[in-house]
């Protein structure tokens, strides 16, 4: 696997070791649907290694440590595992230490895949995979987020209390789990999903094809609510031709002219920026995403900015893409009506995919949506409709990159 790239579990309960040239402490966590644990319970590791539906078993010394997760048995509202690991010596870097994640069916063993984070420096903890659940399916995500602040870092990003770093793990030969530490530490999230994405739904996903876990588009149009995905795959393919993302909007009060801004923002696989294209620079990643231009007012029909997309040239570092809308002027979404995004097949002109934002908030911007390429080489687009405070497009790159 690379990271971003995500398959679906064949198997209930799987086992994620990760090993590595020198001892590693593998952590795992139970996350809802905000990204957080529901209390420190819910950090599973070598002095707390059993919670509902996911198990820590140690390696001995001699083989990976790995936490095992039974997907039947996870509690409702458990809806993410992450999986970390951080070296065993305390300050210890990943720099030189090439750990690899296996992914395995725990009642037969058989790899359903691997992942080795690429290019590891100052980073002594380490976000390396997630179990996730996406419209009824479970799937695993590579990860590979480091941080520079050790599993303190991590834990604080998802909710763990913590005080100070846990001891040292027991001896090998030690079975029996010793007394809990003051405060366990804990991972963070993918990214994306990572992302990480990519981010739990909360609205009820549409009815999925029949024989398949998650919405297409062979049944025509698909009208998304917030934080619900659709798979942009029609009769079996995947859709890599132009696509145009519409976005439109009209004024709350009649005879006020409403100034907004849409972009986009192109992230790498580990979250990383690539680029921006807005009506400041039309044109980004060699021609394969194209902005329409301005529009200063939103008044009359149709969308009021355009932004088209090749799928099939983006650059293969491409994972993700972020729609954005902003008032540069300053103007809040509750001073606007109508707001949507659509995403239309460019040779055609047909609607496939619409989302109408139905909630506003006294904010500056808002997260339209999100296309997020798949290991399996298809795109899923995902409603948001998430606002932040911010007039341009370059304060929206951090909040669209968390959301990934």
């Amino acid at each position: 696997m690379t990271p971003g790239s995500n398959i679906p579990l064949t198997a209930t309960r799987v086992a994620v070791d990760v090993a590595a040239p020198v001892r590693l402490d593998v952590s795992g966590l139970l996350l809802g649907a905000n990204g957080k644990v529901r209390s420190d319970d819910d950090f599973i590791f070598y002095n707390q290694p059993a919670g509902p539906g996911v198990t820590y078993r140690s390696g001995g010394g001699t083989a990976p440590d790995a936490i095992l997760v039974d997907t039947g048995a996870l509690p409702a509202g458990v809806e993410r595992i992450v999986v970390t690991a951080s070296p065993d010596a305390a300050g210890q870097t990943f720099q030189g230490i090439e750990p690899t994640a296996t992914i395995r069916n725990a009642d037969d063993g058989s790899p359903l895949a691997t992942f080795t984070p690429p290019s590891l420096t100052t980073e002594t903890a380490l976000v390396v995979v997630e179990i996730y659940l996406r419209n009824g399916a479970w799937k695993a995500r590579a990860v590979g987020q480091g941080y520079a602040n050790g599993l303190a870092g991590i834990a604080t990003d998802f909710g763990v209390s913590v005080d100070e770093e846990p001891s040292a793990p027991p001896a090998p030969a030690a079975q029996a789990a010793p007394p809990a530490p003051p405060a366990p530490p804990a991972p963070p999230v993918a990214p994306v999903d990572p992302r990480v994405a990519p981010p739990a739904p909360a609205a009820p996903p549409a009815a999925p094809a029949p024989g398949t876990g998650k919405i297409n588009l062979d049944k025509g149009r698909v009208s998304l609510q917030k934080n619900q995905t659709v798979s942009l795959v029609k009769g079996g393919r995947p859709l890599l031709s132009q696509v145009k993302m519409g976005l439109g909007w009209e004024p709350a009060y009649r005879g006020k002219d409403i100034d907004l801004d849409a972009s986009v923002i192109a992230y790498g696989p580990q979250r990383n920026h690539l680029d921006s294209c807005y009506f400041g620079k039309l044109t980004i990643l060699n021609g394969s995403v194209k902005h329409s231009g301005d529009n200063l007012t939103g008044e009359g029909a149709g969308d009021d900015e355009v932004i088209t997309v090749d799928l099939g040239r983006l650059p293969a570092e491409v994972s993700g893409l972020v729609f954005t809308v902003n008032s540069f002027s300053g103007q809040k979404f509750t001073e606007v009506a109508k707001a949507y995004c659509r995403l239309l097949d460019a040779a055609t002109g047909e609607e496939l995919v619409r989302f109408d934002l139905t909630t506003a908030e006294p904010q500056t911007g808002v997260m339209m949506a999100k296309l997020i390429r798949q290991f399996s080489g298809e795109w899923e687009m995902t409603a948001m409709g998430e606002f932040v405070k911010s007039r341009t497009v370059r304060g929206m790159v951090k909040p669209a990159a968390q959301a990934l």
